[in-house]
C-alpha cells in the first residue's frame, strides 16, 4: 500500500534528521505535531544534497548530484520515488505548494560547491547563503504559515535572514573543516591564513545584525511554530555567543561545540521564556 511506503519514507526522513544533528532534531520536536514530519521532510532533502558535495570524496559527486536531481525532478513530477527521502520531500513541496525557484536555488548552491571555492565578492557570497540557506528557511516558512500567502510575504525577509545567520555561524564554526578539508572559503575579503580578531568581529557583527532582524520575524510566527524556531534561535545565538569568545587562532583549530549539558539548559529556559508568554 501506498500509505505504507509513505509512513516508511517520513520514518526515514526523521531518522536522517536525528542521526544528522541532535540539536536541531531537538528544535523540530518543540514544534506542533501537525507541522513537524514537513520539516523532518525539509531537512532531510537538503541533508542528503549537502552530504553529496561534502562527503562523497571516493564517488564522482557531479554524477551522484544530477543523478539526485534528476530523481528529484521525477518525483516532483509523478508525486513518488523509491528514493524515500525524495519521496517525503515531494510529499512536502505538493502539500505546500513549495515555489520550485526555491528548490533549483538550492540545487544551484550546491553545484557550485563542486566546482567553487572561493567567494570574492560580497555578490557572489549573497548569491550563496540565498541558495544554500535563505530558500531553506522559505521552504519551512510556506509549511509554518500553511499556505497563507500574505503571511509569508510578511515574514520573507525575516525567514532569510535566520537562514543566513545559521548559515554563517555554520560557516563560522567549521572553518578548519571548510578550509583544510574543502579547501573552501566563504567570507569574501577574509584571509583565512591571518584571521585576525578584527576579521573576526567584522563576521559576528553581520550574523548579529541578521539574528536582530529574524527575531522580529519570529515573534509573529504562528504558535504551531513558534517555540520550535525560537529554540533553534537561541541554540544558535548560544553557538555565536561561544565563538566570539573563541579566539580567532583556535576558531581554526578546533570545533566549537555546545554542550549537551549547556542544551538542556538552553531548552529549558526557552520552554520557560515561552509559556510565560515573553515571546
Amino acid at each position: 500500500m501506498k500509505s505504507i511506503f509513505d509512513k516508511v519514507s517520513f520514518e526515514c526522513s526523521r531518522n536522517v534528521t536525528k542521526s544528522y544533528s541532535t540539536s536541531f532534531s531537538t528544535a523540530v520536536k518543540m514544534l506542533a505535531p501537525s507541522i513537524r514530519q514537513d520539516i523532518y521532510n525539509i531537512y532531510g532533502f537538503v541533508r542528503f544534497a549537502d552530504e553529496i558535495v561534502d562527503s562523497f570524496h571516493d564517488y564522482d559527486k557531479a554524477d551522484l548530484l544530477q543523478l539526485f536531481e534528476d530523481n528529484l525532478h521525477l518525483a516532483l513530477k509523478d508525486k513518488i520515488s523509491l528514493n524515500p527521502i525524495l519521496n517525503s520531500f515531494q510529499h512536502t513541496v505538493t502539500k505546500y505548494n513549495i515555489p520550485m525557484e526555491l528548490i533549483d536555488a538550492f540545487m544551484q548552491s550546491m553545484k557550485l560547491d563542486l566546482i567553487k571555492n572561493e567567494y570574492t565578492t560580497k555578490q557572489e557570497y549573497q548569491e550563496y547563503i540565498y541558495g544554500s540557506a535563505d530558500v531553506v528557511g522559505l521552504m519551512c516558512l510556506k509549511v509554518f504559515v500553511k499556505g497563507n500567502d500574505e503571511k509569508y510575504e510578511e515574514l520573507k525577509h525575516s525567514a532569510m535572514r535566520l537562514g543566513s545567520a545559521f548559515q554563517k555561524v555554520n560557516f563560522l564554526r567549521d572553518l578548519k573543516a571548510d578550509f583544510e578539508d574543502l579547501n573552501r572559503t566563504y567570507f569574501p575579503d577574509t584571509d583565512l591564513n591571518k584571521l585576525d580578531e578584527v576579521s573576526k568581529q567584522k563576521i559576528v557583527d553581520e550574523i548579529e545584525a541578521d539574528f536582530k532582524e529574524a527575531y522580529e520575524g519570529i515573534l509573529h510566527l504562528p504558535l504551531e511554530a513558534k517555540f520550535g524556531v525560537y529554540t533553534a534561535y537561541v541554540y544558535y545565538k548560544k553557538l555565536l555567543s561561544k565563538l566570539k569568545k573563541t579566539p580567532s587562532a583556535e576558531i581554526k583549530n578546533t570545533r566549537i561545540r555546545v554542550s549537551d549539558y549547556q542544551k538542556l539548559g538552553l531548552f529549558a529556559k526557552c520552554y520557560v521564556t515561552y509559556r510565560l508568554n515573553f515571546l
